[in-house]
């Protein structure tokens, strides 16, 4: 019995790194008008990716995120299920430009996390980040996703 236990657990294990090495990765940039900020961040496109996001995660590097592109702006609302860290969520219109965050969203917590108007995306960064490098609504999120990424 403790062999099978430990094999479900070995299994489980094992698909969640793979679920997370799945994720297409690449640059983006968030330009406060006085400074840029560059991160690497996952990409988040289909339904499970979106469902799964940043669940489970212990840790994420400081300048790493996840963006979720949404396709056509929808409203969409997130919760915390299952996130073992707080989260910065920021969204974005189809230009890039945030509307609004959602800062430090508590780990765990089941409370819909939404700005109430329709989105193209949100950015998920490490809790606090924002703040700390004075991301503001108005500011700019470059990546391909919008289609002004400087190259």
């Amino acid at each position: 019995m403790t062999r099978l236990i430990a094999s479900l657990f070995a299994a489980a294990f094992f698909l969640v790194q793979g679920a997370f090495a799945q994720l297409e990765t690449g640059p983006l940039a968030i330009d406060t008008g006085d400074s840029v900020h560059k991160f690497t961040v996952e990409l988040a496109n289909d339904p499970e990716e979106i469902r799964v996001g940043l669940m489970n995660r212990p840790e994420m590097a400081p300048n790493a995120g996840m963006l979720f592109d949404l396709g056509e702006p929808r409203e969409a609302t997130f919760w915390m299920k299952n996130t073992l860290i707080p989260l910065d969520m920021l969204f974005l219109d189809t230009d890039g430009k945030i509307i609004a965050i959602a800062r430090n969203a508590v780990p765990g917590s089941l409370r819909s996390i939404g700005p109430g108007v329709p989105v193209k995306a949100v950015l998920e960064l490490n809790g606090g980040r924002s703040e700390a490098l004075g991301i503001e609504p108005g500011d700019v999120v470059e990546h391909a996703v919008f289609g002004n990424l400087a190259q």
